[in-house]
């Protein structure tokens, strides 16, 4: 049972990586930095596009059945269901961090966060599908969640962890510049096509 855990964790990489930093001293905090920004932005970006598509998106596609106001409530009562999930993506990651190394750990969450959204853009509408359209919403909802907890930690502790010690409390706070990029960029994203579509065509090019 032992050779296929060893053949598939990432910790002996990362050993490595450290080894030859050290011996090296080839140490680049800021490009380190850069990498995690746009791992926590993308991060951010997910979740936001999901906020934005809560008002603009889902009520018409998904809950059509119900008034607008009414919609929009029924769309954000799945909201909080990333949240629910979040706690119980820890603790999965963290095993698959103690068991396969935060290499593994943060493959596998940032490819479960991405999947989450990409499912989520190509989510069959209530017409398609009646009311399994919500149900595979709240899936995959919650799969963002799930994922954001196996990523929340991982990043900032990758880059704590290689910089140098008397600098770590700042290099420390630049992943939360994530969060306002996200934001930035996914209302970018709805800005730009709703200008240059009619309501009409951004719901069925964009979302159907």
């Amino acid at each position: 049972m032992t050779a296929p855990i060893a053949a598939s964790t990432s910790t002996p990489l990362e050993r490595d990586a450290r080894l030859v930093n050290a011996r090296e001293h080839r140490v680049a905090p800021g490009e380190i930095a850069i990498g995690v920004i746009v791992g926590r932005t993308s991060e951010s970006f997910d979740f936001f596009v999901y906020a934005l598509a809560s008002v603009l998106v889902f009520p018409t596609l998904v809950f059509p059945y119900a008034d607008p106001l009414t919609a929009t409530l029924y769309a954000f009562a799945l909201f909080p269901l990333a949240w629910v999930g979040r706690p119980f993506g820890t603790m999965l990651f963290q095993w698959i961090d103690r068991h396969y190394g935060r290499g593994v750990k943060l493959t596998i969450a940032l490819f479960l966060l991405g999947g989450s959204t990409m499912a989520i853009a190509l989510l069959p509408s209530h017409a398609q599908v009646g009311a399994l359209s919500a149900v595979l919403l709240a899936v995959f909802r919650t799969g963002q969640g799930v994922a954001l907890g196996g990523t929340w930690d991982g990043l900032p502790s990758l880059l704590t962890l290689n910089t140098p010690k008397e600098r770590r409390g700042w290099y420390a706070m630049i992943p939360q510049l994530g969060s306002p990029l996200g934001l930035i960029v996914a209302a970018g994203l709805f800005a730009y096509f709703l200008s240059i579509l009619s309501r009409e065509d951004f719901l069925s090019w964009g979302w159907r």
